[in-house]
Order: C-alpha cells, then sequence, then structure tokens
C-alpha cells in the first residue's frame, strides 16, 4: 500500500484523468440506463462533480474539492487555467475557416446579443437578490455571461469574494441548463448546420455548455459552435469590466 501511494503521488495528474475519465463514464453510464439519453451525460457529470467538490472540501476542510486529498491533488493541476484554456483552444481546432467567414456578420451579430441579453439579466437577477451598487451589479451580470466572464471582472472591479461566488454560481447553472436543454430543442430551433451552430455558440456564449450540448447532438458542430462560445468569453473579459460597469455606474 505504501507503494502504490508513493506511486500515485509522483503521478498526480494521471490519476486525476483517470478519475474524471471514471466519473465521465459512471455519468454516460447513468444517462443512458436512468434517462435514456434525454439528460446528457457530461450534464449528469458536472452536476456530480460539484457534488463531490463539495464533499471533499468539508471532509478535509480545504478550499480546494477533492485537491485537497493526498491521492487526489493531481486534480487541482487538470482543473487549472492551463487546461481550462487548452481544451477551449483545442475544441475549436476542427473548425473550417471558410465555412467560419461565410458566417461572419451572423456571428457578430450573435455575440453582442448573446453577450448583452443575459448580462443585462444577470443585473436583473442581482437586484432582485438585494444589490444596488455598479461592482456587484457588474460582476454577477458577468457570471450570467459564463462563469470565466464573472470572476475575472469581479477580480478587475475589486468584488467581494461573495459575490464572486455567486457570479460563479450562475454562470455553472447557465452552463448545465445549456447542456441539458440543447439536445431536446435542437430540432425545434434549426440547429442542424455549422453556421446555426456558429450562431448559437455566440448567443449561448458558455463554451463548456455549448461544446457537451452540440455533442450530445451532433459532435461535427461542436467546433463551430466552440469558436464563436470563444470569442464570446474573450469579448465578455473585454465589455463587462469596462464598457458595461461604466454604464452601470450612470445608473448605480
Amino acid at each position: 500500500m505504501e507503494e502504490l501511494l508513493k506511486i500515485i503521488n509522483k503521478n498526480g495528474l494521471i490519476v486525476a484523468f483517470l478519475v474524471v475519465g471514471a466519473l465521465a463514464l459512471f455519468s454516460d453510464r447513468i444517462s443512458k440506463l436512468l434517462f435514456r439519453g434525454r439528460i446528457p451525460g457530461s450534464a449528469i457529470a458536472i452536476f456530480l462533480a460539484l457534488a463531490l467538490g463539495y464533499m471533499g472540501g468539508v471532509f478535509t476542510g480545504g478550499t480546494k474539492g477533492l485537491a485537497d486529498i493526498p491521492v487526489l491533488n493531481g486534480l487541482a493541476t487538470l482543473g487549472g487555467s492551463m487546461f481550462r484554456d487548452f481544451a477551449i483552444v483545442a475544441t475549436a481546432a476542427g473548425a473550417s475557416f471558410l465555412l467560419i467567414q461565410r458566417s461572419g456578420l451572423l456571428g457578430f451579430v450573435s455575440l453582442l446579443m448573446g453577450i448583452v441579453v443575459f448580462f443585462v439579466s444577470g443585473v436583473l437577477l442581482a437586484l432582485a437578490w438585494g444589490y444596488t451598487d455598479a461592482v456587484s451589479l457588474c460582476t454577477i451580470g458577468a457570471g450570467a455571461c459564463t462563469y470565466i466572464v464573472g470572476p475575472i471582472t469581479g477580480g478587475a472591479l475589486g468584488a467581494s469574494s461573495e459575490v464572486i461566488a455567486l457570479s460563479i454560481g450562475t454562470g455553472v447553472v447557465k452552463t448545465i441548463a445549456v447542456t441539458i436543454f440543447t439536445p431536446m430543442l435542437a430540432k425545434k430551433i434549426g440547429l442542424d448546420n455549422p453556421a446555426a451552430a456558429m450562431a448559437y455558440g455566440g448567443v449561448m456564449g458558455t463554451s463548456s455548455g455549448v461544446a457537451a450540448g452540440l455533442a450530445a447532438t451532433d459532435p461535427k458542430l461542436v467546433p463551430y459552435g466552440a469558436v464563436t462560445a470563444t470569442f464570446y468569453t474573450g469579448l465578455g473579459c473585454l465589455l463587462c469590466p469596462s464598457l458595461f460597469f461604466l454604464v452601470l455606474q450612470l445608473f448605480f
């Protein structure tokens, strides 16, 4: 057992990949057996990962969830910003540049519309929660765009950790909702071609949710939705703590 623990400690990242792979496989089985594929396995995996992370934090008293358990410390690296950014870039690598060019204006309009609609929705939600200062409103509004834009905006504006946590939570709920409802509504909204996938990625914006939802719909559409969803994240990081914050300051 001591030798096994030494091997695990020296290969923490490999162990993390095995744990995530096992969770994904288990979630996929649950999706097929219990929900008949109506709820994608990726959505179940996200929910289970959040629950396990919470349990890990309670069990260890730490701040990194399961990564605070010594044998699972590789999860901190796997879940870090380096692998996140690599996954976002790699997902878009399969897209055809010619098809992207044809959808240029459509993608641009969908990006602007998606960011503005979700930001305003997040601000209204923050108002309903009782927040009235521009920093908190902007941070939670940015979180409604994506759970990446929220903390980046909050960090830039000096928001409290409580508000940043709420922005992340808002973004995670949006991601799970997009993951679950994308395959359910794909046929009704004509989500069956690259142009539609790009527009959808631009409107929804959450890279992980769009990628997971499109993967459950048609894996060939994933790169196209991921392209505009990635641009959405970058544009949100630029607009939310600058232009949108200045607009909010005029009213709050």
